[in-house]
């Protein structure tokens, strides 16, 4: 995925894992990528990834566990 700098990359980044939920890449109930792992991925920082993870969560896309990461929620429950 080839991110625009000349935009905010947060909403980019939250746009392509987006996508990536809903044609199964991450698969409902399974654990989400690590921040550090995606942040890897995508060659941005942790807290650019973090944001666009919140975002997800905030869409109810992604529930965290304290102590063993995000997960996928199911959107069809």
């Amino acid at each position: 995925m080839d991110l625009d700098r000349g935009k905010p990359v947060w909403p980019q980044l939250a746009d392509e894992l987006r996508r990536r939920i809903d044609v199964g890449t991450y698969a409902p109930g399974s654990r989400f990528p690590a921040v550090v792992d995606l942040a890897t991925e995508f060659d941005v920082a942790a807290s650019t990834v973090q944001k666009a993870v919140a975002s997800l969560r905030t869409e109810g896309r992604l529930r965290t566990v304290l102590g063993q990461g995000s997960f996928v929620v199911d959107q069809g429950a």
